[in-house]
């Protein structure tokens, strides 16, 4: 039996965490400043550069990301889990202007000057944020030190003048995103003092949000007036499993190809045409799959339009998209396998027996993974409204401490730093179902994961202490599942600092899989901080294919 990792691995994020939650229970604004030193000796791994004059213009450009381009213009970050905090608060977030990261999905209403509303949706989005805005104020201030000295200038000539190199003043424009010449005044003009408050929050009051979203789920799984059926559960995204079964690339892949030519999106017109030239069927399809948002964004028609053409495609195939259902930033699809066309379905889902799925009466329900803890409320939620699950897989990023960028972690152990239980499970998934759909990349299974509570609060010595206990995989949302898991088959809910076993328990299947997209314990590439490339795209369906798989020899199986 495997043994429980150390249950305290630093006393250094440990510290910064009683800090932060305890001057945020403050009901006034707290200055982020309060929250600097701590910050900088965590010692954290994603800002290594903490504590140096130097900027850190990784840890800038990482954090730039997870938080609106707007950001420059904000002084104050409000905290809240609905529009009622907000409203009590003399706060009218709901005439505000909606706002969005690149980086991280997470909703958020900005008024047009310097106040920024965050609705929170689990303790996980507090543990988030709060490093992210900390991070960016110490290197906004590095880096107005820097310009001050540089003197007057715009634009590029400014970034000549502070010496940053060609890759660092592309990093910072990056960062800044498509405002960058106004944030980079605002930055020579000001050093950042940002302030942070959260309103109320409790746990009843997630449990609430994750019942708004469901309900808003809920009204379209019961809309054919039917009993409640079966639900395959999966936590993914929202464009890997349509695209496999909806067939609207495959069905336009000649013009998707032909607009890759003209364009050349991200230099994948090149990698494409190679695919095509050896007859690379898998690797034609995962980039016409990825580079469908981009062809319908350059299109003739309001991209609007075109994305509605696509849903009124995926419609005839059963698959029914449901944007941010109770207002919450989670969307899902609800897909019905009887309705599924096999002649649209990706080449290689086309298992033996799949024209039997037009007898099958179970749904898959997907949704854009949550974050952290919001992933308990989110299944825990689904679990009370739906008779029989027959299955709940999750696919998501991860940080590896043995693989590589690219690769694909299957873990059968999963310790879980919110519950501190270390869960042991049987996946239903092994190296042999993914492998066959990777070329670059390589599948490690047997593995133990850590579920952290951020990616910011982890840093060497507690990957070290992990690494020794033979963890590799960081990642954010596996233990919050196993732990509505453990509630739906027990009476009583989930224990905590315990090794809980659940290989025997589980009448449905669970399958959790992950790509590394980070490598912290080596420094290597991230693709955290750059565009997702190919690499990425192929491990992403190669999860999604192994699941869509998964499902449809269950219910084929059922079936027979």
């Amino acid at each position: 039996m495997d043994r429980r990792p150390p249950r305290t691995t630093s006393d250094e994020i440990d510290l910064y965490i009683r800090t932060y939650y305890s001057l945020l229970r403050s009901t006034g604004d707290v200055r982020v400043r309060a929250f600097e030193e701590a910050h900088s000796f965590s010692d954290s791994s994603l800002h290594a550069g903490a504590r140096d004059t130097a900027p850190d213009l990784a840890a800038f450009a990482y954090s730039a990301a997870r938080l609106p381009d707007c950001f420059a213009q904000v002084g104050r970050v409000i905290m809240g889990q609905g529009p009622e905090q907000f409203d009590q608060a003399g706060l009218p977030v709901r005439s505000w202007q909606t706002v969005r990261a690149r980086g991280r999905r997470r909703a958020m209403r900005w008024d047009g000057g310097g106040t920024l509303a965050v609705f929170i949706t689990s303790a996980s989005d507090i543990d988030d944020l709060v490093p992210i805005v900390t991070a960016y104020q110490i290197e906004w201030n590095k880096l107005n030190a820097l310009l001050r000295t540089a003197g007057k200038g715009e634009g590029d000539l400014l970034l000549e003048r502070v010496g940053l190199a060609a890759e660092d003043s592309g990093r910072l424009r990056a960062a800044l995103g498509i405002g960058w010449r106004e944030a980079l005044a605002i930055m020579a003009a000001r050093p950042c003092d940002l302030s942070m408050r959260l309103l109320f929050g409790s746990f009843s009051q997630y449990q609430t949000s994750a019942q708004r979203w469901w309900r808003g789920i809920e009204r379209v799984y019961l809309a054919a007036g039917e009993r409640r059926r079966p639900i395959y559960f999966v936590s993914s995204n929202t464009h890997s499993l349509t695209n496999l079964l909806g067939g609207y690339a495959q069905g336009h892949r000649e013009q998707i190809v032909e607009f890759a030519r003209r364009a050349d999106p991200e230099g994948l017109a090149d990698p494409l045409e190679r695919a095509v030239a050896r007859g690379d069927e898998g690797a034609v399809s995962n980039l016409t799959y990825y580079l469908l948002r981009a062809y319908l964004d350059h299109g003739m028609a309001p991209a609007e339009a075109r994305l509605a053409e696509v849903q009124r495609y995926d419609g005839e195939s059963g698959i029914v998209s449901i944007e941010t259902p109770g207002r919450i930033d989670v969307s899902a699809q609800l897909i019905d396998l009887r309705r599924l066309v096999p002649e649209r379905l990706d080449p290689r889902v086309r298992i033996p027996g799949v024209e039997k799925l037009a007898a099958s009466d179970a749904l898959i329900l997907n949704i854009d993974y949550p974050l952290g803890m919001a992933a308990y409320h989110h299944l825990a939620r689904v679990a009370q409204g739906v008779n029989d699950l027959r299955g709940v897989y999750v696919m998501g990023k991860a940080a590896t401490l043995n693989g590589r960028v690219g690769d694909v972690m299957v873990s059968s152990s999963v310790y879980d730093e919110h519950s501190r239980n270390t869960y042991l499970m049987r996946n239903c998934f092994s190296a042999d179902h993914v492998q066959p759909f990777m070329d670059l990349g390589t599948v490690l299974d047997n593995q133990k994961a850590v579920t952290v509570r951020s990616a910011f609060l982890q840093n060497r010595d507690y990957m070290s202490l992990f690494y020794g206990e033979g963890y590799t995989v960081l990642e954010m949302e596996a233990g919050p599942y196993l732990s509505a898991v453990y509630e739906i088959i027990s009476p009583e809910r989930h224990p905590s600092d315990e090794i809980v076993n659940l290989s025997n328990r589980v009448r449905f299947d669970i399958g959790i899989l992950h790509y590394a997209s980070d490598t912290p314990y080596s420094r290597r590439q991230s693709l955290l901080s750059k565009s997702m490339s190919y690499f990425g795209v192929e491990s992403t369906y190669a999860c999604a294919l192994a699941i869509v798989r998964r499902i449809f020899e269950l219910e084929i199986g059922a079936g027979s």
